[in-house]
Formats: structure tokens, C-alpha cells, sequence
């Protein structure tokens, strides 16, 4: 499986030159993103009212952020980055030398890598995506698909549900093109954010239901 993972993120990782690098980096921001953001308050309000919205907020936060901090336990990151300190956190494949076929420590690869060094590289690392040592759990796509099962559960529009889930599938690629996750950091994040993303709609229904009954 390991071997797999790395031939599968060789595969998915190319150089698309610097306007497609620019790109990725943007999607894998959170600018570009806050229309959307603004697009799922909005279809939420229209679905549920102030009141849904309110808790819909509160819910989406607790499940973004426990994605977020879970994610950083396994990177020794964050608030629980400490829970366990015996785990050896997986590398970025950028700062992976096994994949340059290269014989040296990982802290001399990340220094070419924050250099920019030119050379045949296998692995393609766009300027501006040299950050953070290690690479699972992707925080990203744990975060990004607790926010697209959650919202897509509640809104319940099909035209929403395909564009929700096409941008969590962008951004999570994102993190592949910028040499930042292997396919299986990705897999474990959206398996985290989407175990997260189902209890907090389960609640979310509970609350609502419970406050639709105590109207009546």
C-alpha cells in the first residue's frame, strides 16, 4: 500500500507550469472560498431560519475545528499535538527523499526545497508551497469534507450536493499538486472529516426536530 501511495501521488503530481501553480495555491487557500461560504449561510437561512442557521453555525465550527485538531494529532501539531508523542508523523512528499531516489536526511532535502534549487526533480513543489513538515493527516481535506457533508445534508438542493462536493475534490487535489499530501493523507482527512460532518448533522436534526415539535 505504501508503495502504491507514492507511485499513485507520482501520478497525480506534474508541473503545470506557473499559471496552474498559482491556481492550486488559491485553491488551496481560503479567499476564493469565502463566496462559497457566504452561498451555504445563505441557502441555510432560506432552509432553516436564523434560528437553524444559528445552530448550523455552531455545529459546522465544532466539526471544522475537531477536524482540524484530530488532524493535528498525527503531524504532532495544534492543541492535541502532544496526545501521542510515540507516533512517527509521515513526511510531506516534498521533504520525501525516497521519491528523488536521494540517500540524505529529510532536513537536507528541505532545504533545497526552500531554496528553489533547480534540478530534474521527480517531485513538483510550486514557490510559495514550501511549509510544514509533515503530511498526515491532511487538516484540509478533513475540514473541507466535514463542511461539504454537513452543509449538503442540511441545504438537501442536488445542484448544491455536485458543486459542494467538486470543490471538496479540487481543494483536496490541491494539496496533491503542491507535493503537501500523498493520496492516503487525503483518504484518511476525508474519512476524519466526514465521520465528523454525519455526527454533527445528527445532532443538528435532532436540535431542529426537537425545536419543530416544541412549536407545535
Amino acid at each position: 500500500m505504501h508503495d502504491f501511495d507514492q507511485r499513485l501521488f507520482l501520478l497525480l503530481n506534474f508541473d503545470g507550469g506557473p499559471v496552474w501553480d498559482r491556481v492550486m495555491l488559491a485553491v488551496s487557500g481560503t479567499t476564493m472560498w469565502i463566496p462559497l461560504y457566504v452561498l451555504i449561510l445563505w441557502l441555510v437561512w432560506r432552509r432553516a431560519g436564523w434560528r437553524g442557521t444559528l445552530t448550523f453555525l455552531v455545529l459546522m465550527a465544532a466539526a471544522v475545528g475537531l477536524a482540524d485538531m484530530v488532524a493535528g494529532i498525527f503531524k504532532h501539531t495544534g492543541v492535541l499535538g502532544g496526545l501521542l508523542p510515540d507516533l512517527e508523523p509521515r513526511l510531506r512528499p516534498m521533504f520525501t527523499p525516497s521519491l528523488e531516489g536521494l540517500d540524505i536526511p529529510p532536513d537536507s532535502l528541505a532545504a533545497i526545497r526552500r531554496a528553489a534549487l533547480p534540478g530534474d526533480w521527480a517531485v513538483h513543489v510550486p514557490r510559495g508551497a514550501v511549509a510544514g513538515r509533515y503530511g498526515t493527516v491532511s487538516a484540509h481535506a478533513s475540514t473541507i469534507v466535514a463542511l461539504a457533508l454537513l452543509s449538503a445534508a442540511v441545504i438537501r438542493r442536488r445542484w448544491f450536493t455536485i458543486l459542494v462536493t467538486l470543490c471538496a475534490l479540487l481543494i483536496c487535489y490541491s494539496r496533491i499538486y503542491l507535493a503537501k499530501h500523498f493520496p492516503m493523507d487525503i483518504l484518511w482527512g476525508a474519512l476524519l472529516g466526514a465521520a465528523l460532518g454525519g455526527v454533527a448533522y445528527w445532532i443538528y436534526h435532532r436540535l431542529t426536530t426537537r425545536k419543530k415539535k416544541e412549536a407545535k
